[in-house]
């Protein structure tokens, strides 16, 4: 079982728009939502699933608003959820931002959208490309002669719609890592005519256990947490390790995962803060890219907290520039190209009251982000991509890895 109704609510609790689906929950119910949830709040209860009587508040927030399903029955409350999150997909992929303006503005469309999503109870057609090929912001040019349900509705692969042709057949992957611990994704753009079925091949060490490569261990990766579209078969996954898939067209994530990997910095951070006579503070910093000479760090940005009582900054660096955010006490080092190999160094001076502070301030670490294109730290390789359409034609498969520096933060001495 699934949810009986839906509603968007405002931080006060006033539904902006509902839609009954199963008619077994009065639809008043949803008055007893804000103030049970104030008062589990005030008591350090709180939790996702609320309940008033025999009446289920599955519910989550996002922005400004409340989305909130309701249920008598003993639900499936991960499908449930699922759902509420995709909800918020598909309204923000429409609206750009989903919060109470844009629900406001668009009463049309998320009552369209709410009647396609879920069907007495039970989740539809929650693809927003699918789902835009016939509901449209442009209401007032509706064409009744071509008014119909696209055959994805129905399809095995709904994610997807038939006749699509192409002059250039080409589909690109983007493999981007995050720092901290190791975590990336593989994003396809997907431009090709047909039904085509893609195969995707990694150096999954795995992979080559199963097939007994020679040497596969030390060129291979072991991915954990793996994360698939719904478009990958997960059987064939599972039996040989294949990713299988009809792809959706355009920009999608085919798959994320995690790996169990040790990696150093990427740029190495050293800094060394000195004080004289409670009059002045001077901050050196150093940074230093540990990759490959090759590569390049893009849109570097290094943030050095300092002491929130500093005025009269004066900067020196030998790359880049540096500018005092007093909002946030930090200091904003910012490098828009950074060779790998190479080190740079920030002089930083600051005036400070004549009174020493009497508490001792935390050092807060120093944080980091940048973009290296063309780098992969992981390992992670995509060895091949195999394309099958019924018509033979000839696609263009290419790929671009990129890192990412993600959550990187250093503590210094």
């Amino acid at each position: 079982m699934s949810a009986s109704a839906v509603f968007v609510l405002d931080l006060k609790g006033k539904p902006l728009i509902s839609r009954n689906y199963k008619g077994d929950v009065d639809m008043g119910e949803i008055e007893h939502f804000l103030p049970l949830l104030a008062q589990r709040e005030a008591e350090g209860t709180l939790t996702p699933l609320l309940t008033h009587g025999h009446v289920h508040f599955l519910w989550i927030q996002h922005a400004n608003l409340y989305l909130v399903a309701t249920t008598r029955k003993n639900a499936n409350a991960s499908l449930v959820y699922t759902f509420l999150y995709k909800m918020v997909e598909v309204f923000s992929e429409y609206f750009k931002e989903l919060e109470e303006e844009s629900v406001r503005d668009n009463f049309v469309i998320v009552y369209e959208l709410l009647d396609e999503l879920m069907d007495f109870g039970f989740p539809q057609t929650t693809d927003s490309k699918i789902l835009q090929e016939y509901i449209t912001q442009e209401s007032n040019k509706l064409d009744t002669g071509r008014s119909r349900v696209p055959t994805t509705v129905t399809n095995a692969v709904s994610w997807r719609s038939e006749g699509l042709r192409y002059k250039k057949n080409e589909v690109s992957a983007t493999g981007s890592v995050l720092l901290s611990e190791v975590v990336g994704s593989i994003k396809l753009k997907v431009f090709l005519s047909g039904m085509p079925e893609l195969r995707l091949g990694l150096n999954d060490r795995i992979l080559f256990e199963l097939t007994g490569r020679p040497g596969g261990k030390n060129k291979s990766v072991e991915l954990e947490d793996v994360k698939f579209h719904q478009c990958v078969r997960l059987s064939r996954f599972d039996a040989d390790r294949t990713i299988s898939f009809v792809p959706p067209d355009g920009d999608f994530e085919l798959m994320s995962y995690r790996l169990n990997t040790q990696v150093k910095p990427l740029i190495w951070i050293e800094s060394v803060i000195e004080k004289f006579s409670h009059s002045r503070v001077e901050i050196m910093v150093k940074a230093k890219g540990q990759f490959k000479k090759q590569s390049v760090a893009n849109g570097v940005e290094i943030t050095v907290p300092v002491p929130s009582d500093v005025d009269s900054p004066k900067f020196k660096a030998s790359m880049g520039s540096a500018k005092y955010v007093p909002e946030r006490n930090v200091v904003l080092w910012s490098i828009k190209s950074f060779p790998g190999g190479k080190e740079y160094l920030l002089r930083a001076h600051f005036g400070l009251p004549s009174v020493e502070r009497e508490e001792d301030e935390g050092r807060p670490p120093i944080a980091v982000r940048f973009e290296i294109p063309y780098f992969t730290v992981s390992g992670i390789q995509v060895r091949y991509m195999k394309i099958i359409e019924k018509s033979g034609y000839q696609a263009l498969p290419w790929v671009r890895y990129i890192t990412q520096s993600g959550d990187y933060q250093l503590r210094t001495s």
